[in-house]
């Protein structure tokens, strides 16, 4: 699908321009819930997700057959700053354990039916360290954001996007920082395991970001404190918004990623939900400002849209109950 933006201007007109949910096929599914063979809310959220599906699928009865998995890689010029208990050279090498079938996103894609493609962004060539100048120019982001909007299946009935980047949750609370305030603190943590020294690094490097680019929101934000990656997802999920493919999302990364969509474009992000609570401490505080409640809280803080992917189960058991279930008058049952 060619990307109808070349500037930051022309992809947040196309994000406002974007569709809502289909309003007749919302007030059918709800419809249709109330006519199924159980009792009024009896099954609790599944119920909800069923009807905001269907929404923005624009049919009460829906089927989930075509979910696609994106995940993202690129690297990041603030592992500079010594931010990361891992080398860079292992987002390469996570790549090619991707291509190879090897990680648990792999697994978890194969589990739930969906189609998973890899997205390497420019791996030799790491963004800009954001605590000396912006990680990226107007050109590089955009580029990242057409990597991920041409990326989406228009085929797709539901998006997961996933990254992998070395260094990323500094770049995630860096972000998040800008974007919802309070100190770099209050939105670093370990990562991928830092020691205490590491997470004084990672902290210095938020601050020093977020300061050297005050004031920046939206894209802009994502521009000069992001990467790539974050960027891509940020592309797919527009993209997803503009052919109303209903989000899952991931966690801390995707999560910053998108916000940066709902910071630009106010509702932005009303074709997502927030598949799971991740163990990086300041995701619950984001999601939170996000109004998004997350449909699995499991520990996980692994990325790769792992945690979206296992709460595409939850989505398609929603849907599956929806669209699959016997109305009363279908099975002959008194509904009182």
């Amino acid at each position: 699908m060619t990307a109808p933006f070349t500037t930051i201007a022309e992809f947040e007109a196309v994000l406002r321009a974007a569709p809502g949910p289909d309003a007749a096929a919302v007030e059918g599914a709800q419809a249709r819930n109330m006519q199924l063979t159980k009792p009024p809310g009896a099954l609790g959220r599944l119920e909800d997700l069923a009807v905001w599906y269907a929404g923005w699928r624009g049919d009460a009865r829906p089927q989930i057959t075509a979910p696609q998995v994106l995940i993202f890689a690129g690297n990041h010029g603030v592992m500079a700053q010594g931010v990361s208990a891992f080398p860079a050279e292992v987002t390469a090498q996570m790549v090619a354990n991707f291509e190879h079938g090897g990680a648990a996103i792999n697994q978890l894609s194969q589990a739930f039916g969906a189609e998973m493609d890899v997205h390497a962004l420019s791996l030799d060539l790491p963004t800009a360290d954001f605590t000396q100048s912006s990680a990226m120019t107007d050109d590089e982001v955009v580029a990242a954001l057409t990597t991920g909007w041409t990326a989406v299946n228009p085929e797709a009935d539901v998006l997961v996007t996933g990254e992998m980047g070395i260094g990323n949750t500094t770049s995630a609370a860096a972000i998040a920082t800008a974007l919802f305030g309070g100190s770099a603190a209050d939105w670093t943590g370990l990562g991928t395991g830092v020691d205490n020294a590491g997470l004084a690094r990672k902290i210095q490097a938020v601050s020093a970001g977020v300061a050297l680019h005050a004031g920046a929101k939206g894209i802009e934000a994502l521009r000069c404190l992001g990467g790539r990656e974050l960027a891509a997802m940020a592309g797919a999920i527009a993209a997803a918004r503009s052919l109303r493919i209903p989000v899952i999302l991931d966690g801390f990364i995707c999560t910053a990623a998108a916000a940066c969509l709902a910071d630009a474009v106010p509702g932005a992000l009303d074709h997502a939900v927030a598949g799971h609570l991740s163990a990086e401490g300041a995701h619950g505080r984001m999601l939170e400002a996000l109004e998004k409640e997350p449909l699995l809280s499991l520990g996980l803080r692994l990325g790769e849209g792992s945690g979206a992917a296992l709460a595409l189960g939850v989505l398609k058991g929603a849907v599956a109950c929806h669209s699959g279930m016997a109305t009363f008058a279908e099975a002959g049952v008194s509904d009182g």
